[in-house]
């Protein structure tokens, strides 16, 4: 069929509009509560177990190994076990491999440290975003997230001071900052893996090669609890598992920027549940450090939101298309 000259012609290459999500701002706040209340009651339940002598890698076994059956029967119960499906099964076991050394920073930052501290230092992602930005992959920083990343490393200097260092140890700064890192890589393989693989099927990946993974070191570092310790470390799963969740819903409902800064309020729950689990108090410095790490993100985040909104009409519906997919993988922000 040849078009009319009085037609205009279509292009076979113009890519389809992105489909609409539903917008609801309070919905998609409400569910981000629930995943900081979730996220920071699974870190909790880390340092609770290891109270009771588990071992790192059990605590990264239980952790992955819960959400493995969970999603697999969810999908396989609503039909929709084919988005797990992969062509880049090596992309996803080096990203589980990247990731999985960022859940041991982050369970040893819980470990070793006051919660709050910990949940702190886990807010320093996005200022090691920018860093890989500017000089790994040597794209342009503007002044905004330059003196972001300036501020937000001056909070880390405080909390973490020199005169702070019988009050945070310097192994548990070492993970915390670490953990933020490796978040910040695991986002940049994320972005890649989003452009062919659904976000369900990489959080499935990465749970179970950090499962099997972690399964390595149990003959090694595996004993037998009571009871009452295998319920913490379902638990744990559990907990971590519905934050994963909680998290790609609140993005079906509004953008990330609506949204992130509801994650800030994590440090609420793990200063609650440091003063009543563990009867512990954050030093003195955390408060004054933690404002400027959270400023820090905000502004990074407002940034990245506005420049977004700056795109050229040619590439708008390609760069919509990149950032939903991105964006609903909850790991990438959490790195748990």
């Amino acid at each position: 069929m040849t078009s009319s000259p009085d037609m205009p012609a279509t292009s076979a290459k113009t890519p389809p509009a992105p489909a609409e999500r539903p917008h609801n701002p309070l919905l998609a706040i409400s569910l981000r509560l629930g995943a900081t209340l979730a996220l920071a009651t699974m870190f909790m339940l880390i340092k609770l177990a290891g109270t009771y002598g588990v071992s790192m890698p059990e605590l990264m076994f239980w952790r992955q190994a819960i959400s493995v059956p969970l999603i697999a029967g969810a999908l396989y119960f609503t039909g929709q076990f084919g988005k797990l499906g992969t062509r880049r099964p090596l992309a996803h076991a080096g990203r589980a491999a990247v990731g999985t050394a960022g859940l041991f920073c982050n369970i040893a930052a819980s470990t070793l440290l006051p919660l709050p501290v910990a949940t702190t230092l886990g807010f320093t992602a996005p200022l090691f975003a920018v860093l890989i930005t500017a000089l790994i992959l040597r794209e342009h920083v503007g002044r905004w997230r330059w003196t972001a990343v300036i501020a937000g490393f001056a909070g880390v200097l405080v909390i973490a001071g020199p005169g702070e260092i019988a009050n945070v140890p310097v192994l548990g700064v070492a993970a915390g900052l670490g953990a933020g890192i490796i978040v910040a890589t695991v986002s940049f393989q994320i972005r890649d893996l989003a452009r062919t693989d659904t976000p369900i099927s990489m959080v499935f990946w990465f749970a179970l090669f950090g499962m099997l993974g972690a399964s390595l070191f149990l003959p090694f570092y595996g004993r037998w609890h009571e009871p009452q310790v295998y319920l913490i470390l379902i638990a744990l799963g559990l907990a971590g598992t519905l934050g994963q969740f909680f998290i790609a819903a609140s993005l079906r409902y509004a953008s990330v920027a609506t949204v992130v800064v509801i994650d800030y309020v994590s440090l609420i729950w793990a200063t609650t549940y440091g003063l009543v689990i563990f009867g512990s108090w954050p030093p003195h410095t955390t408060w004054l450090g933690a404002p400027l790490i959270i400023a820090a993100g905000l502004i990074i985040t407002w940034r990245e939101h506005y420049l977004s909104r700056r795109v050229s009409p040619a590439s708008a519906i390609d760069a919509s298309a990149l950032e939903e997919a991105a964006e609903d993988d909850p790991v990438s922000r959490t790195g748990t």
